[in-house]
């Protein structure tokens, strides 16, 4: 039986996942829907409680939505197909709860007996940077080497869609760019990458597309920069001694406030307040200290979300 074929690996439709019953049950995950499409990496971030990992665990068919469909490769169900599945996708947990008193080479050995068609054992392991610590106990590990660990077991299996929950937790900064640069190397042989991850830097740089969670809800959705570019940018300068905001003539700005000396313009349209206040200062032999101008960041846009008030809707 050939297998089925869609340019989406995800598919996500209306989906709602239920914990408790009746008046004391609590809707984690409220009609989330999205797809991601072949060889994409796709970062689903979230506030704390967003849903984020309820979500995560129905794509990788650890429950039963409460409502709504999923599909992955074209139409397979991550729960009723599991064995279908398996095979073609790798998991990458926070915590492996590997025994202590195997080394990295015998962790990955054992795990590659339980793995269809896996990769030389000694290959994964220079993958992820371990080769030095092959013959180490897993006890013995720092953090950010455990996370390696991990990481080397989730692509044992040269898996089409990779689960990477939190990579490069506990890294230091050359860990944490070697793994970018293996996951984009990943990504290069079409392989397709649902991260989460509270580094949004990480998100920023990686991400195709991304959303975020808030309250069992995407909020947001799209590029990074399609995300950034509903939140206001920023120009900060400094006016000289004598001279206030109230000084200052219309430059367009969503708001104006002074503090210590320095003017900080939030703003819809970066460009023009920009020019705005160069012509003013130029006009008037004004000098602005210290000129800043910046586009909105995402984790302006995830701060924003964050505090949002989002009403608390039940699943009826």
């Amino acid at each position: 039986m050939n297998q089925p074929t869609s340019e989406n690996v995800i598919d996500v439709t209306d989906l709602w996942r239920r914990y408790g019953t009746g008046e004391h049950g609590f809707d984690a995950v409220r009609g989330v829907s999205f797809t991601v499409g072949r060889g994409e990496l796709f970062a689903l971030l979230g506030t704390n409680g967003a849903g984020k990992t309820s979500t995560i665990e129905l794509l990788e068919g650890h429950a039963r939505p409460s409502r709504g469909a999923i599909r992955l490769f074209g139409a397979y169900d991550p729960l009723r197909d599991r064995a279908r599945i398996r095979p073609r996708t790798g998991v990458m947990l926070q915590e492996g709860g590997f025994p202590g008193d195997l080394t990295v080479a015998e962790t990955v050995r054992m795990w590659a007996s339980c793995t269809t068609r896996p990769r030389p054992v000694d290959e994964a392991i220079a993958m992820t940077g371990l080769m030095p610590r092959s013959g180490t106990l897993v006890k013995n590990l720092s953090g950010g080497e455990k996370c390696r660990l991990n990481l080397t077991l989730a692509v044992l299996g040269s898996p089409e869609l990779l689960f990477l929950d939190e990579p490069t937790a506990g890294m230091d900064p050359e860990g944490r760019r070697e793994t970018w640069d293996l996951i984009r190397e990943l990504q290069s042989q079409d392989t397709t990458i649902v991260l989460t991850t509270h580094y949004l830097e990480e998100a920023e740089r990686l991400a195709d597309h991304l959303a975020i969670m808030h309250r069992g809800r995407i909020t947001a959705s799209g590029t990074t920069a399609d995300i950034v570019s509903s939140h206001p940018s920023s120009l900060f300068f400094g006016l000289p001694a004598g001279l206030t905001d109230a000084d200052l003539p219309p430059l367009g700005a969503t708001s104006v406030r002074m503090t210590g000396g320095t003017v900080h313009l939030t703003t819809e349209d970066l460009q023009f307040t920009a020019t705005q206040a160069l012509m003013w200062a130029r006009e008037g032999g004004i000098s602005l200290a210290g000129l800043h101008a910046r586009s909105a960041s995402l984790e302006e846009a995830f701060m924003h979300i964050a505090k949002a008030d989002t009403s608390e809707d039940v699943l009826t």
